[in-house]
């Protein structure tokens, strides 16, 4: 599963690395521990120019509750064993509760990384995990759904990040999970409503290991009130050896327990991105 993440990319990046604009920014909060029931950006299928901010736990439209869904599984009731090398069938075409989303209601969730622990120790033992080379922001494929409660007329909008089989990089920490990360190339087809159900769960891969990272990180990140750059501070060896970048000091920059009054600075006035800029840094 995937249940933590982070985003804390200034929103003007955010909208220049996807060449969007941000329905309502003042919406938009930096947090280096995005749990369930938290609202975190998106890029719906419905508006793929524009960010919104949906809720962290998906509910489909015909619940009579709330059902806080993180995660919804690539091979629905198929490999219950988490084979990493399962190929086969994409069983969320058939679920109840994700066949309707997965057709029509498809996003990208906007990340810097996530946190993942091993399978039995989970969040007691965790991990930061990130894309090499500075490729962050990001985006996990999800999908929504709009749910109004019946007694208020409340709407709520809801998301989920899809899952799949563990690559070498989640094998390695002990995790028999991976979320669905989309390369640059296939963020735009995975929003498209014209793209082909076949070609959406061909997307439904895990990302390649050798391509990510990811160290150790203290277990106070379990609580998911829990806030701040400090969570993310090593406190180990990266799985992989990197020796050409700084580890989270940067984070700091980019708004995290700032006063508003910077927090707006940093959101009209983004980092450089690349190699030698702060987008590159942070991991």
């Amino acid at each position: 599963m995937c249940g933590r993440y982070t985003t804390v990319t200034r929103i003007k990046a955010i909208e220049k690395r996807f060449n969007v604009k941000t329905e309502k920014p003042d919406l938009y909060v930096p947090n280096t521990n995005v749990s369930h029931g938290n609202f975190a950006p998106v890029i719906t299928n419905d508006k793929p120019d524009q960010i919104q901010f949906f809720q962290f736990g998906f509910t489909p439209h015909w619940a009579d509750k709330p059902t806080y869904m993180i995660n919804a599984r690539a091979e629905g009731d198929f490999n219950k064993a988490d084979d990493p090398t399962y190929t086969g069938s994409m069983g969320i075409i058939n679920k109840p509760m994700f066949r309707q989303s997965i057709r029509s209601k498809r996003c990208l969730i906007i990340a810097d990384c996530f946190i993942e622990g091993p399978k039995k120790e989970r969040l007691s033992k965790p991990y930061v995990l990130y894309l090499k080379d500075g490729k962050r922001p990001f985006a996990f494929a999800g999908i929504w759904d709009e749910w109004v409660n019946k007694e208020t007329g409340e709407v709520l909008n809801s998301y989920s990040i899809i899952t799949t089989v563990s690559n070498e990089l989640t094998q390695a920490i002990g995790h028999h999970r991976s979320p669905v990360i989309l390369s640059e190339e296939h963020e735009k087809e995975w929003i498209a409503n014209d793209t082909e159900l076949n070609d959406v769960t061909q997307l439904l891969r895990p990302y390649p290991a050798a391509q990510m990272n990811a160290y150790p990180i203290s277990p106070a990140i379990k609580s998911p009130s829990a806030e701040g750059p400090d969570l993310l501070k090593p406190i180990g060896e990266r799985i992989y050896k990197e020796y050409d970048y700084e580890i989270y000091q940067e984070i700091k920059l980019e708004g995290m327990g700032s006063t508003s009054a910077r927090v707006r600075k940093n959101q009209e006035t983004p980092p450089p991105i690349g190699p030698e800029g702060i987008q590159g840094e942070l991991f």
